[in-house]
């Protein structure tokens, strides 16, 4: 009986199995052509793979896209379509959005204006510094930016020796929120948080410099510059032996003027150790400068310098006699520099230039809206990026690799835009953020990229050529380790060499 048994169910399920496997196997196959399966990617995507599983990234999140150019077949994709902080890699948006929206060939424009009238080569009113946004109004060698001198020398030729009345900063084409929405509490006095304003002046930042004294234990020589800064400086800085490190400390309230120093520099150290830190009212601090410089040149202004915002009227503009202008750069040689160097705050003076010439007024909120309509303009998906500052420093940005990508596609592909875009991007060995990096390796002087770093966040994105001619677009975006910057860095760069071999 149990035999029988077995035999009549035996051959029962071997014929009922057979149309199964059948059919099972057919689904196999037709999945396999839609959808490739581990085992059957390619050599190099697999290589990649391996790559990214690092163990020390077990619980870190990469979004990666890697395409060619010439015909452009996806290399690589891991969390593509993944929203990760971008960190500086957020420029890259407000680069080309930028660029797109205002020309490389545009100019920032600051005005000098005179209100009252001139006797005996006395203003007997106001002078008012009109700001445009310009980013490029730098301090030189410490002392006072060169269109300081300049202005000095216009008043003179318009028979201005002396002024009665004030000095006025009018930063009105901005509004007054210098600082970007997300950004951290703990950097807002670090040089690289400067708040942004229509009227800045030396990156709003104060260089401080610090020297050994004559003997071991002597206090240290503390400077503050340029001229205008308005921050106390208060240190108990020492001189240390000769060949000792240098150890400082900067403590500063939030958003106070008061920054303490403390700790020692080695005897017989050469060059000054220098820190930055942010100036909060940027528009006092050029005005502050200006007024410094032009009493430097025999020109005072004796109802001192004064941020429009202080004032309960706000001077006429009827009656005003422009004494000079001063032209920026254009944004080609403007954007190199943001690029090549991440300067934050470059970034969220664009974005409000683009909400001032497009949107509805000089603000953050109106820039993004502006560089938003831009970019998905391009084909680049509404959810695949979130905008919230042009720089990268907040923490509410979110971008995809394939966002990137397309992004960067797009501006290869349009010739108005590539040229000086290209040429802004820092080059792996050679210069910039990169300029460090790559050395000595296959990638030196062929990759073109932006970097990022926030936090546990580390980005790279741009484009890489391989020996045989082919470039390659790409995003390596790494979020949430804890490994450091170094690792993430080993693991973007082994994967740029692994596909241009």
């Amino acid at each position: 009986m149990n035999e029988g048994v077995q035999g009549s169910r035996g051959p029962g399920v071997q014929r009922s199995k057979g149309p199964a496997v059948a059919l099972g196997l057919l689904f196999a196959v037709a999945l396999a052509l839609v959808v490739p399966t581990r085992a059957s990617q390619s050599p190099l995507a697999t290589e990649l793979d391996a790559l990214f599983n690092d163990p020390r990234f077990a619980r870190a999140l990469w979004g990666v896209r890697i395409e060619s150019l010439r015909d452009g077949r996806v290399i690589y994709t891991r969390n593509s379509d993944k929203l990760v902080v971008p960190a500086s890699n957020m420029k890259l948006l407000t680069m080309a959005a930028t660029a797109e929206r205002l020309g490389w060939d545009f100019q920032f424009e600051t005005r000098l204006e005179a209100l009252g009238t001139v006797t005996d080569g006395t203003l007997h009113g106001d002078l008012i510094v009109v700001g445009g946004g310009d980013p490029s109004i730098d301090s030189i060698a410490f002392g006072p930016a060169p269109v300081f001198e300049e202005w000095a020398d216009a008043l003179a030729k318009a028979g201005i020796h002396r002024v009665t009345g004030r000095l006025i900063g009018d930063d009105n084409l901005f509004d007054d929120a210098g600082i970007g929405p997300g950004w951290a509490w703990d950097y807002l006095n670090d040089g690289y948080a400067a708040p942004s304003s229509a009227l800045s002046y030396n990156e709003n930042i104060a260089v401080i410099r610090i020297w050994p004294g004559a003997t071991t234990g002597a206090p240290a020589r503390v400077e503050a510059s340029p001229a205008g800064h308005g921050l106390t400086i208060t240190h108990t800085i020492t001189t240390g032996a000769e060949g000792s490190s240098a150890s400082i400390a900067q403590t500063r309230g939030l958003l106070a003027d008061e920054v303490e120093l403390r700790g020692s520099i080695p005897l017989g150290r050469a060059e000054p150790l220098v820190r930055t830190t942010a100036v909060h009212n940027p528009t006092a601090f050029f005005v502050g400068g200006l007024h410094a410089a032009l009493a430097a040149r025999g020109i005072p202004v004796r109802g001192g310098a004064i941020d429009i915002d202080e004032l309960p009227l706000v001077p006429a503009a009827d009656g005003r006699r422009v004494i000079a202008t001063r032209k920026s750069q254009p944004l080609s040689a403007l954007g190199a520099y943001f690029m090549k160097a991440s300067q934050n705050f470059y970034g969220e003076t664009f974005l409000k230039t683009l909400g001032q010439r497009f949107g509805r007024g000089g603000t953050t909120s109106a820039g993004r809206t502006v560089a938003e309509e831009t970019l998905t303009s391009w084909g680049i998906p509404d959810g695949s990026f979130v905008m919230y500052d042009g720089s990268g420093l907040s923490r509410y940005n979110y971008v995809s690799a394939d966002a990137i990508v397309t992004l960067l596609r797009h501006v290869w592909n349009t010739e108005r835009l590539r040229g000086p875009f290209m040429a802004a991007l820092p080059v792996g060995g050679q210069d910039g953020t990169l300029g460090s990096r790559m050395r000595n390796t296959a990638l030196a002087g062929k990759v073109q990229a932006k970097t990022g770093t926030i936090s546990n966040v580390r980005s790279l994105s741009g484009f890489v050529d391989a020996p045989s001619g082919e470039r390659f677009v790409f995003s390596i975006i790494a979020n949430h380790f804890t490994a450091g910057s170094a690792a993430v860095d080993e693991v973007a760069e082994k994967a740029l060499l692994a596909v241009i071999r």
